[in-house]
């Protein structure tokens, strides 16, 4: 592998030598594959478009980030930050420097890549979702097919534009390895395109949900204590970022393995609550969830209190504590964006009516 990993410090070192101007335009694309703005930017967006496309993106999110937890579990990848101080691949004198940024320094194994992962599993949900509602019926006419063929065209090619410069932008920033974000990015796809196949999400009852929480966070932990009956440390990884971080400072708990996991369950625990309510049913799916400007309302007020609710951060100083209050907020999203504000929107469009009445 340590040819692999200096393979990859080579093209670290091109692009950090060589498209050092693109620095803004790349910690952005890095920033639009964070798996965290799929809670808060993507799913409130297609939710109050398509229910079903909504529930999918948390159900891909969830599998996908727990996927993913496992693989750099058994992977046990590097990262480049890290893994060019600590190898003998290289002379003393000859270590290569790699420039760090305030979001280098992830805690956890580096393969495969979560951003990548994250990114492609999502995207692909929205390409595939957005071309199944284009898609024209078989009375449609040629013209309408050849319409469709080229939208089919520019979306996949945005599609892979964006999973390429998320990519670049992850090796760029010298958090992952080229291989890295290519296995990331072909796994996402595969656990979409796998889910596709599974509809019986679409509909699930909320102990459905709970027993897939407690199915998933079993499983996690129990591979968890089986690495460390192996004599294998699962958070091996933390060490090494905090000894070789060139800032303290960009340091996170909420990139070390266990707060992905904890923020998926929440969301997808606060998931099967909303589409369980009372307010969900009474909003989303009374007369008024199927008007545009209900949609519209929805939309414009997730968006806000989402924006808003991001500036409330989660205290760090002790670990548990700090899972717990991650867990709680990971729920309320889903809660407040299927049920609370829908149900808010639902109730002062039902007093206009009254009042014009």
């Amino acid at each position: 592998m340590d040819f692999v990993y200096s393979f990859g410090v080579l093209v670290i070192q091109h692009l950090q030598s060589n498209y050092q101007e693109y620095h803004d335009f790349l910690n952005f694309m890095s920033t639009v594959g964070d798996p965290r703005n799929i809670f808060s930017v993507y799913f409130p967006l297609w939710f109050h478009l398509s229910h079903n496309v909504g529930t999918k993106m948390i159900w891909v999110a969830v599998i996908g980030d727990w996927f993913n937890l496992i693989f750099k579990w058994i992977l046990f990848g590097q990262r480049p930050y890290w893994w060019v101080q600590e190898t003998q691949f290289y002379h003393n004198d000859s270590i290569p420097h790699l420039e760090q940024f305030h979001i280098t320094c992830e805690t956890g194994p580096g393969s495969p890549s979560g951003h990548a992962m994250g990114s492609s599993c999502v995207w692909y949900v929205m390409i595939t979702s957005a071309l199944h509602f284009a898609r024209p019926s078989s009375v449609s006419s040629v013209w309408n097919f050849q319409r469709f063929r080229l939208l089919r065209s520019c979306l996949w090619m945005a599609f892979w534009v964006i999973q390429i410069s998320v990519c670049i932008s992850r090796v760029f920033i010298a958090t992952h390895f080229p291989h890295q974000v290519i296995l990331g990015l072909f796994t996402g796809m595969l656990v979409a395109e796998v889910l596709d196949h599974i509809p019986s999400v679409y509909n699930a009852s909320l102990k459905v949900y709970l027993q897939a929480n407690v199915f998933l966070l079993s499983l996690a932990v129990c591979f968890y204590l089986l690495l460390r009956l192996m004599g294998t440390d699962p958070l091996w990884s933390v060490a090494k970022a905090k000894k070789w971080c060139a800032n303290p400072d960009w340091i996170h708990l909420d990139t070390t393995p266990f707060a992905g996991l904890v923020r998926n369950l929440g969301a997808l625990f606060g998931l099967g609550l909303a589409l369980n309510s009372e307010m969900f049913v009474q909003s989303c799916k009374g007369k008024n969830g199927y008007k545009t400007a209900f949609k519209l309302m929805c939309v414009t007020a997730t968006l806000t209190f989402l924006q808003l609710y991001d500036f409330i951060k989660m205290p760090t100083h002790t670990e548990a504590l700090f899972y717990i209050l991650s867990f709680c907020k990971s729920a309320s999203i889903p809660l407040g964006v299927v049920a609370v504000i829908p149900y808010c929107v639902h109730l002062l469009i039902r007093d206009e009516e009254r009042k014009l009445a």
